[in-house]
């Protein structure tokens, strides 16, 4: 039987792997996740801005606030 995960475990098990945060405006970050807390106020290394599917800008690392997102993906 599979142990239920709670939100932070995954996340917790993302670290320093590949993630796709999309916000509530729209726009999509992947990177690297570095470090979360429990408001999932997230940083991330290595991140890109992309719209539309294709990238817009690299922006290294940053920092994004909690309430702004919409979704995390593991890639």
């Amino acid at each position: 039987m599979n142990e239920v995960l709670r939100p932070l475990d995954t996340l917790n098990g993302a670290r320093n792997k590949s993630v796709l945060v999309e916000l509530k405006n729209g726009r999509q970050y992947v990177g690297k996740l570095r470090s979360f807390d429990i408001h999932v106020n997230t940083v991330l290394e290595e991140c890109e801005e992309k719209v539309d599917g294709e990238l817009k800008r690299k922006i290294g690392t940053t920092f994004i606030r909690g309430d702004t997102i919409l979704f995390i993906s593991v890639n």
